[in-house]
């Protein structure tokens, strides 16, 4: 066997071994990527429906729970702040609220309120503006309050931007946030107790 064949021969098993290794890696990093890919427990977690116990929440009190990482205000609203929410609602960018922002908008809470018909006065909403993210604040009563018009009649403000929303968490015209902020599925399993992220036609 002449030399030059023999050294052709090195090179040919050379790359057949470099090639099954690099095979081997390749199956391997696939695998590895595969796997980054399946949710992991904690991350099903921070998805799945979270139930409330709303019993606490006195008329015009407010509470907040964590659903997918984000805040979900409740707020029980009293007689004089439902009044408020069919007033304003020329002022209102989107009063019937037919934008979305990250969820689309269910169907049950399509009203001046946003809310279920078995208890209108609460309102449930993603406390998170749709401007840049932020999360407002609660200026709840109604009346002259600092950065806010002197006929304020309740509601929240970005202190971002500067973005106001009415007691139904809808936004006021000629402000950055685009649209309202979101009303998640959600669904009562009694008086006292609700469950959001879930609702009659299942989990978000």
């Amino acid at each position: 066997m002449s030399i030059e064949k023999q050294v052709d021969s090195g090179r040919r098993g050379l790359l057949v071994a470099t090639c099954a290794a690099g095979g081997v890696v390749g199956v391997a990093t696939a695998g590895a990527l595969v796997s980054t890919f399946q949710p992991s427990e904690r991350a099903k977690a921070a998805g799945a429906p979270v139930e409330v116990d709303i019993s606490d929440v006195a008329p015009g009190a407010m509470k907040v729970v964590e659903w997918r990482g984000k805040p979900v205000w409740i707020l029980r609203r009293t007689p004089e702040m439902m009044a408020t929410l069919t007033k304003d609602e020329g002022e209102l960018a989107d009063p019937a609220s037919e934008k979305e922002f990250q969820l689309p908008m269910p169907e049950y809470c399509k009203n001046p309120q946003r809310a279920r018909k078995e208890h209108p006065e609460v309102l449930v909403t993603v406390g998170i503006c749709s401007h840049l993210g932020c999360s407002p604040s609660s200026r709840l009563a109604s009346g002259p309050q600092p950065n806010l018009p002197d006929d304020w009649p309740g509601g929240f403000l970005c202190p971002c931007h500067g973005s106001t929303f009415d007691l139904s968490a809808r936004v006021f015209k000629n402000k950055p946030a685009p649209t309202n902020m979101d009303v998640p599925p959600y669904m009562y399993l009694s008086d006292t107790k609700l469950v959001i992220g879930k609702d009659e036609k299942g989990e978000a």
